[in-house]
């Protein structure tokens, strides 16, 4: 069963309001155009809210699909969350369900289908104009999403709803054409929160063997599973920290066995207000949950049978359930022979799901699948930036039908500035004709690396806990140049290494084995420790985020154009849980007036402030003792505008 391996015209857009039919529900198209992709929008910036009576809140809006008579080649949910223009964003990492609720209209069919889970981010220190998207395959579910469908976003969840929530907005990207494979049946296996550790009723009384049919016309049966746990019971704080394995029988033999767990340190959405790099039950918080998918091979009217079991648990105190739904979608053999797909562009990208591999100067990495009936053993690669000479590369390996693999290119990634377009083309599966060529190109946008001084300056202030990290220095072919090792570190010690570089791409590369980088509020005996690049002159060319979880990269060329240096500031606190004080460090390459603010939250009310006149760097100290216990916000305006906001928890 084959998985991922690692290595225009104008949009028409009509609204038509129905109130008859609808009441205040909006029914909303969009026409095809000439590259045969369609962009339906159902929920359009919706301002989602808890309902703390209920713990839930259905968001309903109607979309116009294909007609069942068209072909779809391929759809994608996109969603994209931000914050609403009259509150800010919501605090908690709550469980949302995007579903299919009816098919066919008012007086058409009920369904019930998730089709998307998302899980929302501690947005408590996001500013006003943040935003994410992230995207999810969901072609599985074409034969659903026809004419007049009805989407639900299901918000969960009970923190306050009138000064928070978030702006969704949920596209679905349909690019027309033959399916790869036709779709036949699809059949809902598993669906619902089981109760995970009561010796009462163990999870597998629930997670019975279901036995299915297979089609006379099918070929393969796609299990599509997506699982999250959820719960703080005792011992083991299940399910949502505890790591438990799962196993996936097919006819009586087990196909898989894998931990339901989930690392959360390297997560493109970074840094958040709470505990965002805790590793968790097969989530993370700001995480559109990509699903498992196993494809078993099925004989045409055969009785097969699919079976999930659980990792043997029991609580003294059961509270945790694992949230599952899965289903089983039966498909023909595959229209093509010898037919191979691109999926995505990773690197080089300005997409938010990349935002930790980009901008990079070398090594384009991309996603292909195989979507003919022989296994694909090579395909050339032809690709490069729009405007410079391209290059080729001849992959070879073993790929199944229908399997996906990373693959990373070789030679460096030409660009200038932030505007570049990168496009990638396959040729030739297997050495033959592609049948179906119109998913072999593809084209991503994106920065390109900064140009830098052949003199840089690696500033590196510990923490307490230098055992964890390390850093690294590497050239494009993956050349150490300058590293200090993991170990090598002193607690609260300022290094300043002075690199002398030879013209060529580097990446610098900052570790965590930890997970927590160098200051994580959760964390106080850790401490704060500080990374920056800096010119030789000592002026800030790039800014790390201590809180970065895992790791933080950053690349840049040496021997061309040098990107002038930025006006731009440093801001840290810590810590932000505290009794008593609280320390507000700042620096930056030319003096600014800088205005701090301490404002309680909620309520935004301004409890101290302090204003600094053309400072370059400072460290600040405030006494927050002779507050009450509670939550409040450090907020810094330079010229106005809100440069820093981050969360203080007093005495909690």
């Amino acid at each position: 069963m084959p998985k991922k391996q690692h290595p225009s015209e104008d949009h028409a857009f009509y609204r038509k309001l129905t109130l008859s039919l609808f009441g205040s529900l909006t029914f909303l198209s969009l026409e095809s155009h000439a590259s045969d992709t369609l962009r339906v929008v159902t929920h359009q910036k919706v301002t989602v809210v808890t309902d703390p009576s209920k713990g839930t809140k259905h968001h309903l809006a109607w979309g116009k699909f294909p007609q069942v008579k068209e072909d779809i080649r391929s759809i994608k949910l996109k969603v994209r969350m931000g914050c609403p223009d009259n509150m800010r964003c919501a605090d908690w990492d709550y469980k949302d369900h995007i579903s299919i609720r009816r098919t066919g209209g008012m007086k058409g069919t009920s369904q019930d289908y998730e089709i998307g889970r998302m899980l929302t981010p501690y947005g408590g220190a996001f500013a006003k104009d943040w935003q994410f998207d992230w995207e999810v395959d969901v072609t599985d579910f074409s034969l659903l999403l026809r004419d007049s469908v009805e989407i639900d976003y299901e918000h969960t969840g009970w923190e306050p709803n009138g000064d928070r929530g978030w702006s969704v907005t949920l596209e679905f990207e349909i690019v027309k054409g033959k399916p790869a494979r036709q779709p036949i049946a699809i059949q809902k296996i598993y669906d619902g929160a089981f109760r995970y550790g009561d010796s009462a009723k163990d999870i597998e009384t629930l997670l019975k063997p279901v036995c299915f049919q297979a089609n006379p016309q099918a070929s393969m049966a796609r299990l599509r599973v997506v699982q999250t746990g959820h719960g703080m019971d005792k011992p083991d704080n299940c399910a949502e920290f505890c790591n438990k394995y799962r196993e996936i029988w097919y006819d009586g033999k087990m196909i898989d066995k894998r931990d339901i767990w989930k690392k959360c340190g390297d997560n493109p959405l970074y840094p958040q207000a709470g505990t965002w790099v805790y590793d968790r039950a097969n989530w993370c918080p700001g995480d559109l949950m990509q699903p498992d998918l196993y494809d078993l091979a099925v004989k045409p009217g055969g009785q097969h049978s699919v079976d999930i079991n659980m990792q043997p648990y029991v609580s003294s105190n059961p509270s945790a359930d694992e949230y599952i739904t899965a289903y089983l979608i039966q498909y023909k053999s595959p229209e093509n022979k010898h037919d191979v797909a691109l999926v995505d562009i990773l690197v080089p990208s300005s997409k938010d799901a990349y935002r930790r591999l980009n901008p990079a100067g070398a090594q384009p990495q991309i996603l292909i699948k195989n979507q003919g009936a022989e296994p694909l053993r090579k395909v050339k690669v032809r690709y490069g930036t729009k405007g410079f000479p391209r290059k080729e590369y001849l992959w070879n390996g073993e790929l199944a039908p229908a399997a996906e693999q990373y693959v990373m290119l070789p030679g460096l990634v030409n660009g200038q500035g932030e505007k570049n377009e990168y496009e990638v083309e396959l040729l030739k599966p297997n050495g033959k004709k592609d049948k179906y060529a119109a998913d072999n190109k593809m084209h991503s946008s994106f920065t390109a690396v900064p140009g830098q001084d052949s003199v840089l300056i690696v500033y590196l202030k510990t923490n307490n806990e230098p055992a964890h990290n390390s850093y690294s220095i590497k050239d494009a072919a993956g050349k150490v140049v300058k590293e200090r090792t993991a170990g090598s570190l002193k607690a609260n010690t300022l290094y300043r290494d002075t690199l002398h570089l030879k013209k060529g791409t580097y990446t610098f590369s900052l570790l965590d084995t930890k997970g927590d980088g160098l200051e994580f509020w959760a964390n106080s005996k850790g401490g704060r420790g500080k990374a920056r690049l800096l010119n030789q002159q000592g002026a800030m060319l790039q800014d790390f985020e201590s809180d970065f979880g895992s790791s933080v990269r950053y690349s840049f060329a040496v021997g061309g154009p040098k990107a002038p240096v930025a006006d731009i500031s440093s801001f840290g606190l810590y810590p932000t849980r505290t009794n008593d004080s609280t320390t507000f460090d700042f620096y930056a390459n030319t003096p600014q007036n800088v205005v701090v603010q301490i404002v309680t939250d909620p309520g935004d009310v301004v409890v101290q402030e302090q204003t600094y006149k053309q400072i370059r760097e400072g460290n600040f100290t405030y006494d927050l003792s002779h507050h009450p216990k509670g939550r409040f916000y450090l907020k810094v305006l330079i010229g106005g505008e809100e440069k820093f906001k981050k969360r203080i928890r007093l005495k909690e």
